[in-house]
Parts: C-alpha cells; structure tokens; sequence
C-alpha cells in the first residue's frame, strides 16, 4: 500500500473519530444525558463495525483463502 494512501486512511479515520465524538457531545450536552454514556456511543459504533466486518469475512465465498489452497 503506499504511504499517501495509508496516511490518508488514517487521517480518514481520526476524523471521522473526532466527528463521533464531537456529535456525540452535542446530543448529550443536548438531551442533558450523563457524560459516562458520551464513552459508550463510540464503542456502540466500533463494535458494529467489527461485527459487520466480521460477518462479512465469514460469509463471503468469493474472499475465502483457503479454499484456493492445493489440498
């Protein structure tokens, strides 16, 4: 992978952190709820992207390495 398209990535990725946590904040500060839950929003949205990830390597055929292995 180059290194443009890695930083890129990774400023990507520390952006859209930075923009669920500062949503985040505003809802709460919004609907005046406890600033504990402000924590468990980005881990809500992280751990759905796991899990689609996650599902989604287990239920595509057309990715799976082993099944081009030689047996």
């Amino acid at each position: 992978m180059p290194l443009d398209r890695l930083v890129l990535l990774v400023v990507l990725a520390l952006g859209a952190a930075l923009a669920v946590v500062w949503v985040s904040a505003v809802a709460i500060a919004a609907l005046q709820i406890p600033y504990g839950w402000l924590a468990a929003i980005p881990a809500i949205f992280a751990g759905y992207v796991v899990w689609r990830v996650v599902a989604d390597r287990l239920n595509s055929a057309e990715d799976s390495y082993y099944d081009n292995i030689e047996k």
